[in-house]
């Protein structure tokens, strides 16, 4: 719904200014029509309409004032989530929010969830993606152009509590849960035909864990630090084994419009400053230690 109040605006918005020019276009037109009366006049008021017409440009740095439509994913803890206040945060949230104020630049952050997210930016709904997104190669030969890795993660297989599984060998004629279209996913297709099980994919997080805690399915994958502090927050009947995770890869804020570059840029920019003036690591202080 954010979404769609979020662009109905922008229409009104772009309907109003068209109006306004309308209207000062034709306010300068009786001016012409007088010009006869006083040629001499005429001819001294001749600049003031050059310079009327030069003011067009001022509208367009009115292009400073854009508001930049940024979708993310509803749950993904510690990246985005309701808090017990009812606020949006989340390290994608606050890392976004100074990288903002770093660079000046205004934005709507809209939570959609990950397939309706990526799904707006492909559509040109939304400018941009951040959800802790892996980069992958996959992605960019798709249309997906990365900012700089902002967070490096693993993915790994998550187990019920009192389970027997001991590795990847044990899963052999189980159900593995992941969720679509993530690294997580990936992990477990690369590996389900060489250790013999199967996958259910689920749209979002809370509904895979709860497949994994009511039996359905014998594991999920989800990416190592989500997994930690959703056990860890959510009391859940779930733990991470030792050495069933991938080797890692970084997260990227993502645009699919190479229109939307200036964005991507002040995003690169403000990200190695908040890290070097230690903002980055307050964040990230903020939801993974302890």
């Amino acid at each position: 719904m954010k979404k769609v109040l979020a662009m109905a605006l922008i229409g009104c918005m772009t309907f109003g200014m068209a109006a306004c020019g309308s209207g000062s276009g034709e306010a300068s037109a009786p001016a012409k029509e007088e010009a006869p009366a006083a040629d001499d006049a005429a001819k001294e008021e001749a600049p003031a309409d050059d310079a009327a017409d030069e003011e067009v440009p001022a509208d367009s740095a009115a292009g400073g004032d854009k508001v930049w439509i940024v979708a993310t994913d509803t749950v993904f803890r510690p990246f985005e989530f309701t808090d017990e206040n009812g606020d949006f945060v989340g390290i994608d949230v606050d890392v976004l929010a100074a990288i903002a104020e770093d660079q000046g630049f205004k934005y709507e952050l809209t939570s959609l969830g990950w397939d309706a997210g990526v799904a707006a930016v492909q559509a040109g709904q939304a400018d941009a993606l951040i959800a802790g997104a892996t980069i992958k190669q996959e992605r960019i030969d798709s249309g997906w152009i990365f900012s700089d890795g902002y967070y490096d993660a693993t993915q790994t297989f998550v187990l019920p509590e009192g389970s027997d599984v001991k590795g990847f060998a044990d899963l052999a004629g189980k159900n593995v849960a992941v969720k679509n279209g993530t690294a997580g996913m990936d992990f477990a297709e690369s590996l389900k035909e060489e250790y013999g099980f199967t996958t259910t994919v689920f749209e979002d997080s809370p509904t895979m864990y709860q497949d994994v805690i009511l039996g359905n399915s014998a594991a999920c994958v989800e990416d190592t630090p989500i997994m930690a502090d959703s056990i860890k927050t959510g009391n859940l009947a779930l733990t991470i084994p030792e050495g069933m995770e991938s080797e890692g890869a970084p997260y990227g804020f993502a645009i699919m419009n190479p229109d939307n570059q200036e964005l991507l840029d002040m995003f690169n920019a403000g990200l190695a400053n908040i890290k070097s003036n230690g903002k980055y690591d307050e964040i990230i202080a903020k939801y993974l230690e302890n």
